[in-house]
């Protein structure tokens, strides 16, 4: 990985695609790249739909080699939906691919003349640029089986769906899994929207006669990466919990805390929750022959994704994740796990983010276009968008638009985003990540659940605000350092409960660079990242007034606990303070 890739789409003649050194890019990859070319590059006032955004995909420092968990990408951008600064992380082959290629990063930038759509190919020999109109409006899947019957099934996409050529604000950028399956996402902040402003609706991902990167010390990279690996399987979480019931293991959990958003956030229990837990979930992937235990990339040996089946054994979806299953089921009240996959299938076609989707057919259900609990209702409306009707496009730009188009007094965003699945009156510390996070709402920027709920790396607790804003502010600094590893953020149960864990993966970072790391220089790469990002929304035109969370989380007590998020507002702007 020692050059960018940089394609222009608004070039005079058509696209054209150029090579370059990293220069002052060197050492940065996955979202120390994307924020990094984002901040320097992207003029923090330019329109994110104009050609002077940029859409920045990078594979992580350790992508495209053996080291276990590692092929994570990041996806950035100026965000249409909160007008800052965006990294969207997802899983899939796409990283590991575009490593063994050699590319730091692909670099979109500038914006066609006319609304032709583009299809590129990238291999070993170079770069191919075509238009290709016959693939307009085409949901993923669908387009996914055209690329497979042109180029065969070895290799890897990075797609948009309908979504994404119309332009919402909630559109995602999909990559395939190792099935070529369209089921990986970078889904937050309307990606999809920036690549489909490009005017690409495809980039084909070929590695064939390329091996995988190879570390500077190999000796002591293989033995670390086997001493982390041990690592993952003995903690409870990433070794049991996650394999057997996947990240809907938390439904049960969250539930139970009185932290899982109910109907559109107005209370913290669901009644259904046990009909659509991750226990339940996987009953029924079992009964019907599904897959309970699988990875989205090579490497993987968490394996928390799985296969859903309908009851006829046929493929519809991979195993609806914890955010998926609560955005569209408890928030939405809905408790019917065919209906939730079946709504996660179609996101995932029209290239939607599920997180996004939920809450914006929840906030759409409080203003009366639907009842709680109604699933049919809730597919149409998801089919709307998909059509691109004038209801469709406002769902499909998000909560905020639709609050704002029904007038919904109870809209659960910040800097327009839509909060995901942990209520934070019920885990403060979730609350000060969404609230000072520069994502916009955003759980897995600094995921305070670890220690407000699941009692991993200490114990916070979560219905007080003393200690919220040092344990956010630790794990923001964290995860910005792990999304530049390429390593799935899940890794983190492991090595803050385990020791020789973070130090088996610090040694394979080092072993893998020749570096000799410690502890200190990760946390230096996590907020040098942070740094960025904070310095483009500043010059996009944040204040501290964007790090707060809406004023209902603050005056409506939440059932059962009754509570309200009590973090001071002058306590939320110490979270940068280090």
């Amino acid at each position: 990985m020692d050059k960018l890739l940089r394609i222009n789409m608004g070039m005079d003649g058509g696209p054209k695609a150029s090579e370059e050194p990293l220069g002052d890019y060197a050492g940065l990859a996955g979202r120390g790249m994307t924020s990094a070319i984002i901040a320097k590059e992207v003029p923090p006032l330019c329109h994110p739909l104009g050609k002077n955004n940029k859409l920045v995909i990078a594979p992580g420092l350790l992508s495209g080699s053996h080291a276990a968990q590692s092929g994570r990408v990041s996806v950035g951008c100026k965000s249409p939906l909160t007008g800052g600064i965006k990294e969207a992380n997802s899983g899939g082959q796409g990283a590991q691919v575009l490593a063994r290629l050699g590319y730091a990063a692909i670099v979109l930038e500038g914006k066609p003349g006319d609304d032709t759509l583009y299809k590129i190919v990238i291999n070993k020999d170079g770069v191919d640029i075509t238009p290709d109109n016959s693939l307009k409006m085409m949901g993923n899947y669908d387009l996914i089986d055209t690329i497979r019957e042109a180029y065969g099934d070895k290799v890897a996409c990075i797609s948009i769906g309908p979504a994404g050529e119309m332009k919402m604000a909630a559109a995602s950028v999909a990559f395939t899994d190792v099935e070529q399956r369209p089921t990986r996402h970078a889904g937050r902040g309307g990606v999809g929207a920036v690549m489909g402003s490009k005017g690409v609706k495809v980039i084909v991902l070929d590695d064939t006669g390329m091996s995988a990167r190879s570390p500077k010390d190999p000796e002591k990279f293989k033995a670390a990466n086997k001493a982390f690996v041990q690592g993952l399987k003995k903690h409870p979480i990433t070794g049991e919990g996650l394999p057997s019931f996947g990240t809907n293991i938390l439904t049960n959990v969250i539930n139970e805390a009185g932290a899982l958003p109910t109907h559109n956030f107005q209370t913290g229990r669901f009644d259904g929750a046990g009909n659509i837990s991750g226990e339940t979930q996987s009953e029924i992937m079992k009964a019907r022959g599904g897959m309970v235990a699988h990875g989205c990339h090579k490497g993987c040996v968490i394996r928390c994704s799985g296969i859903y089946n309908d009851k006829d054994g046929n493929f519809v979806t991979k195993r609806p994740e914890y955010e998926t299953v609560w955005a569209h089921g408890g928030n939405c009240g809905i408790d019917d796990m065919d209906a939730i996959a079946e709504l996660d299938r179609l996101d995932d076609d029209y290239g939607l983010d599920t997180i996004e989707m939920g809450a914006a057919i929840g906030v759409a259900m409080e203003g009366g276009v639907a009842k709680f609990g109604d699933a049919e209702a809730a597919i149409n409306l998801l089919k709307e968008v998909g059509k691109g009707s004038p209801l469709g496009r406002i769902i499909g730009n998000g909560a905020a638009v639709t609050g704002k188009v029904f007038g919904v007094e109870r809209v659960p965003v910040v800097k327009g985003q839509a909060l995901p699945a942990y209520d934070p009156r019920s885990v403060q510390g979730m609350g000060v990540t969404y609230a000072t996070t520069t994502m916009g709402a955003d759980h897995t920027a600094g995921y305070a659940v670890t220690a407000n709920v699941l009692n991993v790396g200490g114990s916070v607790d979560p219905l007080n605000p003393e200690g919220q804003v040092e344990l956010s502010r630790n794990l923001q600094i964290a995860t910005a350092a792990i999304d530049a590893t390429g390593m799935c953020l899940f890794i983190a149960f492991a090595i803050l409960d385990q020791p020789e864990t973070f130090e088996a993966l610090v040694d394979m970072i080092g072993a893998f660079t020749g570096q000799d790391l410690t502890a200190d220089d990760v946390t230096e790469l996590g907020k040098t990242i942070l740094t960025f990002e904070r310095d483009f929304n500043s010059r996009a035109g944040f204040t501290q007034k964007d790090d707060r969370l809406p004023d209902f989380f603050k005056t409506e007590p939440l059932p059962p606990h009754n509570v309200t998020f009590d973090v001071k507002d002058e306590d939320l702007d110490r979270v940068y303070n280090w």
